[in-house]
């Protein structure tokens, strides 16, 4: 057992080696292992807060992690709104702001 007060939306590091997840009943994070297999089992560390995020009540992952575990994609309420309200901020051409 990876965390005592249980995790919600698990998803791996490309190689294996780390393990990401939203703390329950607080959703209000996003949380990290690091793992480590040896021999025939695994070892791992205390899990450790990555970020903060707001709380979104869903029933689907709120983020995605790239494969090299350096990158995320969290779905967060726009700014001025709560996790309360169904809004959805769509950004088209994000990498044109990245050439500024």
């Amino acid at each position: 057992m990876i965390s005592n007060q249980g995790g919600r939306f698990p998803k791996w590091r490309g190689d294996g080696k780390e393990l990401f997840y939203v703390p329950f009943p607080a959703p209000d994070r996003i949380m990290a292992v690091n793992i480590r297999v040896v021999g025939a089992g695994i070892e791992y560390d205390p899990p450790h807060e990555l970020f903060p995020v707001t709380a979104l009540p869903t029933i689907v992952s709120p983020y995605d992690v790239s494969a090299d575990g350096q990158r995320f994609l969290v779905m967060e309420p726009p700014a001025g709104t709560s996790a309360d309200q169904n809004a959805l901020t769509v950004v088209l051409n994000w990498q044109a702001g990245l050439k500024k």
